[in-house]
């Protein structure tokens, strides 16, 4: 009887310790770019944004599409479809829905530090339940804050977000410290964060740009894959 229970318990723990295991495994995506690679992960924590993501990558809706827009100590933006070459335009494989996605916002575990990857949106004038774009996304260079820009920086969240997004201590030194854009926090959702390739983030949002922060020379992705934790 000792040892048929103590079975019992190696099976039910070593079927949490796989839940668990598979719980905080992240799913990573290669972006392979004209001007080199990055690598982001998706956070479990936002599933219904990384299982739209992944789903995508794998129809290969990023493969061609321009970084759009490019604000240098602000973020790089691509995703766009409209901006693939025409060759690429109607690919031929399975659609994908473009139906826009829920917010999860999952502040302060999730911000907008340095490297955190975001999903595009609509404005909050046609889009007040602050949906994200089915495809369109963000990573987030931004720039280091002093706590005086902090203190600012929170009047100005807490008037969009009824105040209901406080920038903790934790989150404070942060951006403090690696920085980020945290006028976002709680606007935006923060799904992914680059695990290498940052170099190139960096290179990207110092590109010459027009009036309308598209760059004047085309950097494109050239192929998105799911790659093996």
């Amino acid at each position: 009887m000792k040892y048929l229970l103590s079975i019992i318990l190696s099976l039910v723990s070593l079927s949490l310790f796989a839940q668990s295991e598979a719980d905080t495994v992240r799913q990573k995506v290669l972006f392979q770019t004209s001007m080199g690679d990055i690598v982001i992960a998706l956070y479990n924590e936002t599933p219904l944004h990384r299982d739209n993501f992944i789903a995508h990558v794998k129809n290969g809706d990023y493969n061609g599409v321009l970084f759009h827009r490019v604000i240098k100590e602000f973020m790089i933006q691509t995703g766009d479809p409209t901006t693939r070459p025409p060759e690429l335009k109607y690919p031929n494989t399975p659609k994908v829905s473009d139906q826009n996605v829920p917010a999860e916002f999952r502040f302060p575990q999730l911000f907008h530090k340095k490297g955190a990857v975001a999903a595009a949106r609509e404005g909050d004038e046609t889009n007040p339940e602050r949906m994200s774009s089915a495809t369109q996304f963000y990573i987030v260079v931004g720039k280091r804050r002093a706590e005086w820009e902090l203190d600012r920086i929170q009047n100005r969240i807490s008037e969009a977000t009824n105040g209901e997004i406080v920038l903790t201590p934790e989150v404070r030194e942060t951006y403090g410290r690696i920085g980020g854009t945290p006028h976002l926090d709680g606007q935006y959702t923060v799904f992914g964060e680059v695990l290498s390739g940052m170099d190139v983030v960096e290179a990207i949002q110092v590109v010459e740009t027009d009036e309308a922060n598209k760059p004047l020379q085309d950097i494109r992705v050239i192929k998105a894959e799911v790659i093996d934790n």
